[in-house]
């Protein structure tokens, strides 16, 4: 199976929104990861009538991220999570697969998972590690490397695709929005 990102698995569904983004720098990339996580924070929790926030109709967050090895994903992943509240060690889950995290927030907590399928050699080894009851659960799950599972994940609310940008020395991320969740974040960010 291929590991370039133009050779992934395009999910079957209508790309609702897509945006481009360079990131100069690391930094470039750090801030785009923190504005990402107060998108989903304002997808996930809305304020009522009283200011006080509220858990919103949330069901959960697919974002796959492909790119070739060293484009960025897992900093990117790190910056999100940082920018959710995360203060404690963000591993990168290449031998784990998934790295769990619960993240305590005003209107209750979130669960945030973090895959890496790189080691997968077929598809089925995804159904076979029981993943999907992560889907399922109302969670937000980033997945790197998802192009291993092939079809099983689903149609993702986001894609992030990451590249060198050709121009530079930074990077290029393209995001594809597939649901009107993913649509909502992305218009955030």
């Amino acid at each position: 199976m291929s590991d370039h990102p133009d050779r992934a698995i395009a999910p079957p569904a209508e790309v609702l929104l897509e945006r481009s983004f360079r990131f100069a720098d690391e930094a470039a990339t750090l801030a785009f990861g923190e504005r990402f996580a107060r998108a989903i924070e304002s997808v996930a929790v809305a304020k009522g009538e009283d200011g006080h926030a509220r858990v919103q109709a949330f069901h959960g967050l697919q974002v796959q991220l492909v790119g070739d090895l060293g484009a960025g994903k897992t900093t990117l992943v790190r910056a999100t999570l940082r920018g959710l509240g995360h203060t404690g060690r963000v591993r990168s889950p290449t031998y784990t697969l998934v790295e769990p995290y619960v993240l305590e927030r005003p209107a209750g907590e979130l669960a945030l998972y973090h895959f890496d399928l790189y080691r997968f050699t077929d598809p089925a080894e995804w159904a076979d590690a029981g993943f999907r009851e992560y889907f399922d659960s109302g969670a937000v799950c980033l997945v790197e490397w998802p192009q291993r599972a092939g079809r099983l994940l689903g149609v993702p609310d986001l894609v992030f695709s990451l590249d060198l940008d050709s121009e530079g020395d930074g990077r290029v991320l393209v995001a594809r929005a597939y649901s009107e969740t993913g649509k909502a974040c992305l218009e955030r960010c």
